[in-house]
């Protein structure tokens, strides 16, 4: 990922005709006088450097060899905003030393890396990625489905080693048409998912914190009885206390062998341990796993498996996708340095 993905303005924005546009992409004022904003990223994710250093004076985390609390402690006890690109943990102990910060701007859809309820004490705000990489997400879910059913990666190793010459005709795979798809999290990023299966005939059914109102599809009140009801569970939903492992050996058992788990919420939102053996076992019929539990770790037992189509947690990387997210940043610190409401918030409750 790379500062060339960063194509402000084009055409792949969803953002463009929102209540970003209202907001100027540079401060007016001299950089000498605009405030110090503190930045955490990996190396190579710099794709938006350049736009935040047009606007703030940037203080980088990854550039000093002290360790993050002692690199804290000397420089940023006056920073108000720290924009966390990847997934720091944010806890009461990096919080403290970090007096003066007021807002925390997250560049993904969870926040389960920070402690809301310690930045609710301090008075610290949290924005999160809201909806800028929703439709890229949706995109991948159906694409990791089909994958699935249709067994495609699994199509493309059969040729390319030679198989299909020595062997003949491939295994079949399934259709995805007609399928009966549970979506577990129905939000920005679950509607947009049920919305691209609808041309399929698939026959959409979700579980969410609550019922919907003005939503057609049937809701199941709880993730068991959604997977006992379908052929296809789909997660979408935040990682937290409630969710973590909701997927569970007696869910996979639920969904039966011929079920697909595809996952492109959070690792923690499947017992992997169990999802493995299920797998391995028969109990489900394959996944689509776009992230894990301890990532960049992913279980070996899932290499070797042609039902498993595995993903390096890159639903959302796309040249659009990176521009929404550089401008909601910059949207969102505009809004804070200027007291006005940020566009993103997460609720603290």
């Amino acid at each position: 990922l790379s500062s060339s993905l960063l194509r402000i303005g084009s055409t792949s924005c969803s953002y463009k005709k929102s209540k970003l546009l209202s907001i100027p992409l540079y401060q007016t004022v001299s950089m000498s006088e605009s405030p110090l904003v503190l930045v955490h990223r990996p190396p190579n994710l710099n794709f938006m450097d350049e736009l935040l250093s047009r606007n703030y004076r940037i203080l980088n985390t990854h550039t000093s060899s002290d360790p993050l609390p002692v690199f804290l402690s000397r420089q940023a006890s006056s920073v108000r905003a720290f924009v966390n690109i990847a997934l720091l943990k944010i806890d009461a102990d990096l919080l403290s030393h970090l007096p003066s910060l007021q807002l925390i701007v997250c560049t993904s859809v969870g926040t389960n890396h920070v402690d809301l309820a310690e930045c609710k004490r301090r008075g610290i705000a949290v924005t999160n990625a809201g909806e800028a990489f929703s439709e890229d997400v949706a995109d991948f879910a159906v694409g990791l489905l089909i994958s699935v059913l249709r067994r495609i990666p699994a199509a493309d190793r059969y040729v390319r080693s030679g198989n299909w010459a020595k062997s003949g005709d491939f295994q079949l795979g399934i259709k995805l048409s007609g399928k009966r798809v549970g979506i577990l999290g129905l939000g920005s990023i679950g509607s947009l998912i049920a919305k691209r299966l609808e041309p399929f005939g698939c026959i959409i059914s979700y579980n969410s914190t609550s019922q919907k109102q003005r939503i057609p599809y049937l809701y199941y009140p709880d993730v068991l009885s959604l997977a006992a009801n379908n052929d296809v569970v789909v997660l979408s939903c935040a990682l937290n206390d409630q969710t973590h492992h909701i997927v569970n050996r007696e869910v996979m058992e639920a969904l039966g062998k011929n079920g697909v788990i595809i996952n492109v919420g959070r690792g923690g939102l499947i017992d992997e341990k169990e999802m493995v053996k299920c797998l391995v076992e028969g109990v489900i019929g394959g996944a689509g796993l776009d992230v894990f539990e301890k990532e960049p770790g992913v279980p070996e037992e899932l290499f070797g498996l042609d039902n498993v189509v595995l993903s390096p947690h890159a639903a959302m990387e796309t040249p659009g996708s990176l521009d929404n997210i550089a401008l909601l940043v910059l949207a969102n610190l505009k809004a804070f340095f200027s007291d006005q409401p940020l566009i993103s918030p997460v609720r603290l409750d």
